[in-house]
């Protein structure tokens, strides 16, 4: 009697893909659908898409929720497919992406309060320099 291997189930990674693609423009889609449009016919895209809400839920709002699910939808396919293991950066702890992620998302909240802070609310130069320090997150620590 010779021993055979079980077949083994080849993932199709290219369907889940898409299928977290659909899911994610699906949401994004509708959350655009549900901002108010003005009596002229444009949408406000700073108005409460939830009329007398408990929440401000405005689309920049509910934009960087997505972003947040987004990612965190990235970073979750990343990890199944290519597991990695964690590595030591200058901050001289064990980082894998999802560490550096939570890192990056943390350090950034506190530079746009700073950037509000000192600067004030126009916040495009603050989110950029949100980007830089993410990369910078990314690549050394």
């Amino acid at each position: 009697m010779g021993m055979s291997a079980a077949p083994t189930r080849r993932t199709s990674w290219l369907a889940i893909y898409a299928a977290a693609a659909l899911i994610l423009g699906a949401a994004l889609g509708f959350l655009i659908w549900a901002t108010p449009v003005t009596e002229e016919g444009a949408r406000d895209w700073t108005a409460p898409m939830i009329a007398r809400g408990w929440m401000a839920w405005t689309f920049p709002v509910a934009l960087f929720f997505w972003v947040i699910a987004s990612l965190l939808t990235l970073f979750t396919i990343l990890a199944i497919r290519f597991p990695e293991t964690p590595r030591m950066g200058i901050l001289r702890i064990e980082t894998t992406r999802g560490d550096r992620l939570f890192i990056s998302l943390l350090g950034s909240a506190f530079i746009c309060l700073g950037w509000l802070f000192f600067a004030g609310p126009p916040l495009w130069w603050g989110l950029a320099l949100c980007l830089v320090y993410a990369a910078a997150v990314f690549r050394w620590v």
